[in-house]
């Protein structure tokens, strides 16, 4: 039976709650996130609001990621790959791929859930990024299962309100400025339904031998009052 302890614990934690996005276009790929930081509430849920931080990391060059889950544990896992990659590379002489990093986080992962812990570590990643062999986008889930996604992936409290979205709209081969239309929209609809996504939206773009911050914009829903 969980102890007191570990429920007021877990009432404190700051979760990320999130939207996370990863789409796959004809010339790259599209990454976007909100903004909101929630606390927990007994039995799961938001408890109130916690403040806004931004949801997609630079690993290095190559390589970001997106975060969903306990922030402190996101954070942790961002600067574990940052700091693992770098060592690789330093070895080895060379850069390490997008596949061989998403395996590393991966195997961070899997270890880390199975060590025992009063409060499991909780972290979704999407990763995105690209090599010699172009870019590439992979789902890593909490619990380290990984699979590299072809169309598009979506994590956080904010899935259930985007993956209709994006299982209607998302079409082969769309361009990358299609797939920001279709991100944005995902996260609006999330924003409106779902309290802990909102305040707003961040996207990025991977291409071959590139990757930039497109938007970065605050965003609210919107309450009208009747006249």
């Amino acid at each position: 039976m969980e102890n007191e302890l570990s429920k007021e614990l877990k009432e404190h934690i700051v979760k990320t709650g999130t939207l996370t996005l990863g789409i796959i276009c004809k010339d790259g790929i599209v990454v976007a996130s909100d903004r909101r930081q929630s606390y927990g509430a007994p039995g799961g849920g938001v408890a109130y609001i916690a403040g806004k931080a931004k949801k997609i990391i630079e690993v290095n060059d190559e390589i970001i990621v997106t975060t969903a889950g306990n922030a402190s544990d996101t954070r942790k896992f961002a600067s574990l790959l940052r700091a693992e990659l770098r060592l690789k590379e330093l070895r080895a002489k060379q850069k390490v791929s997008v596949k061989q990093a998403a395996n590393l986080l991966s195997s961070i992962l899997y270890q880390s859930i199975r060590q025992p812990s009063m409060i499991p570590s909780i972290a979704h990643f999407i990763l995105a990024g690209y090599d010699e062999n172009g870019f590439h986008l992979y789902d890593i889930s909490p619990d380290g299962y990984l699979r590299e996604v072809e169309d598009y992936a979506a994590s956080g409290a904010g899935f259930y309100q985007a993956h209709p979205i994006l299982d209607s709209e998302y079409k082969e081969g769309m361009t990358i400025e299609q797939g920001k239309d279709l991100a944005i929209k995902s996260i609006k609809a999330s924003l409106k339904r779902e309290p802990s996504v909102g305040d707003g939206i961040d996207i990025y773009v991977v291409k071959n031998k590139k990757i930039e911050e497109v938007m970065s914009k605050e965003i609210y829903s919107e309450f009208k009052q009747e006249k």
